[in-house]
């Protein structure tokens, strides 16, 4: 089966081409490679892939490799993801997100592909009252696939935007999309903006870790390898027009996973320091993903502690590259704090 997958040079899309490559697939790579978008990612790969730098904003470039290409499954990675960047320009995010998605699916079902995999977000759900604290997550717990769509970011308004597309291309044409809903996502090769890379980034220099507030929202954790798992069980096994939560095992508060990189890498929590809370900070996101363990079979198989210990290893192992991203975004991320805390 050929398989077309768009920002696959991403974090997570990188995750899965490689595991699609491992298991024989040929795959077609559209990527815009913007800024948090890597070739790199792909090195170990490249023999196994077909790659178009390509935005999927860009409707006429998509026919140009549809018909070429002939794809029988798009899998779509292809989006803005980091929040604090769709808190400073939200129009931004409107292109990849909202009109590119749209863009796949028409292409898609003129192009007769078969299957048609959409990668949407758990934060479409809006949040959850912080409740508990943190630890083994009960897969019977959190939003459910049912559960209304309420953003509170530009970046989960987007999302939640494309989702209401492919419900709208699904009732309306009859095209059918299967969807995943992961849960945050880590591990190696994540671009230091997200919280877990850039902290290791900032001990790495003794730097001091920025955290918004005290630190006490909560997130459920899913190792990026699980979360391909998880997409590839979706094409592969899931029914067209159902949508499937992916989460991870375990709850944690964000003081709590950077204190754990710390002392992974021996550094003292003295480089901790709490800043102004981002606008519309959610408190705590957690899914329900007992959907895709029944009917697919999947379920994450990495600890949180595991899935940490092996990331805090791949980026000591890379720091060249970890650095290197680091001070590209730098100013920008120092920019942003700057702008939030006027604003509080």
């Amino acid at each position: 089966m050929k398989v077309l997958v768009t920002g696959a040079a991403g974090f997570i899309g990188s995750a899965f081409a490689r595991l699609a490559a491992s298991k024989g697939y040929q795959i077609v790579v559209v990527d815009s490679l913007s800024y948090a978008g890597d070739r790199q990612r792909l090195a170990h790969i490249e023999n196994a892939i077909t790659f178009y730098n390509a935005g999927i904003e860009n409707k006429p470039r998509g026919e140009e490799i549809f018909r070429k290409e002939k794809p029988d499954a798009v899998v779509n990675f292809a989006a803005e993801t980091h929040v604090d960047r769709s808190i400073l320009d939200p129009a931004s995010f409107i292109g990849p997100n909202v009109a590119g998605t749209l863009n796949l699916m028409e292409l898609s079902m003129h192009h007769g592909v078969k299957k048609f995999v959409h990668i949407s977000t758990d934060e479409v759900y809006g949040e959850l009252p912080l409740g508990g604290a943190d630890g083994a997550l009960d897969s019977d717990g959190g939003f459910t696939e049912a559960d209304p769509l309420r953003p509170n970011s530009p970046y989960s308004a987007s999302k939640a935007s494309a989702d209401m597309f492919v419900r709208a291309m699904e009732r309306t044409y009859g095209f059918k999309v299967a969807m995943v809903r992961p849960s945050n996502n880590y591990g190696p090769w994540q671009y230091p903006e997200k919280l877990i890379p850039l902290t290791i980034a900032k001990a790495l220099t003794d730097q001091k870790i920025p955290v918004y507030g005290q630190g006490l929202n909560v997130r459920t954790w899913l190792f990026v390898e699980d979360c391909a798992g998880a997409v590839m069980a979706v094409l592969e096994k899931g029914v067209p027009g159902e949508i499937y939560n992916a989460g991870g095992p375990e709850l944690k508060q964000n003081i709590d996973v950077v204190r754990g990189i710390l002392a992974r890498m021996g550094k003292s929590e003295d480089l901790i320091e709490f800043v102004k809370d981002r606008p519309g900070h959610d408190l705590k996101y957690a899914l329900n993903d007992s959907k895709i363990r029944r009917d697919l079979g999947w379920k994450p198989a990495t600890s949180f502690d595991q899935g940490l210990t092996r990331t805090v290893d791949w980026y000591l192992a890379h720091k060249d590259w970890l650095l290197k991203k680091k001070e590209e975004t730098g100013g920008f991320l120092k920019s942003l704090r700057e702008r939030f805390e006027k604003k509080a």
